[in-house]
């Protein structure tokens, strides 16, 4: 590949988040008291950490590093999934209850406006696109039976 990719920022930013994520699922996972909203937290945190980890891996294979950046808001998230607020509280102030945009354009949409990806990497985030929606879904039904039961 000649020169530095164009959607490079885009696999830092990717990875950076989903390791975030992954480290806010975990604390909050061991903070909450239903086995029902921690199995899912574990499961989407898995996810999280292993998105992380592969877009690492992509950079890394495409002949560069991730680099940092500082994210303002990670240590407020971070105390919101370590306080002792409720699943319900933490799922809206953490805004989780609106990933799931159903059939309407989400920020996934453009994904592939860059023709200059390549395979290896439209492999990769097809799949995690694919994932990331039904993490969306998975995340609003425990929303909605977290409201249910309030």
């Amino acid at each position: 590949m000649a020169g530095k990719p164009s959607y490079l920022g885009l696999l830092n930013a990717i990875s950076l988040i989903e390791s975030r994520a992954y480290a806010y699922l975990v604390v909050w996972a061991e903070k909450t008291p239903s086995d029902d909203v921690r199995n899912v937290l574990l499961r989407v945190a898995a996810r999280e950490g292993e998105h992380g980890m592969s877009f690492a891996k992509r950079i890394s294979e495409l002949g560069y590093e991730v680099r940092p950046k500082d994210d303002p808001s990670a240590e407020k998230v971070m105390a919101i999934a370590a306080s002792d607020r409720s699943d319900l509280e933490k799922m809206e102030l953490l805004k989780l209850n609106t990933l799931d945009t159903g059939s309407e354009p989400d920020i996934f949409d453009n994904f592939f406006r860059d023709h200059t990806i390549d395979i290896a990497t439209g492999e990769l985030l097809g799949r995690y696109i694919a994932e990331e929606r039904d993490t969306a879904r998975l995340l609003r039904s425990c929303y909605e039976q977290l409201s249910a039961t309030a």
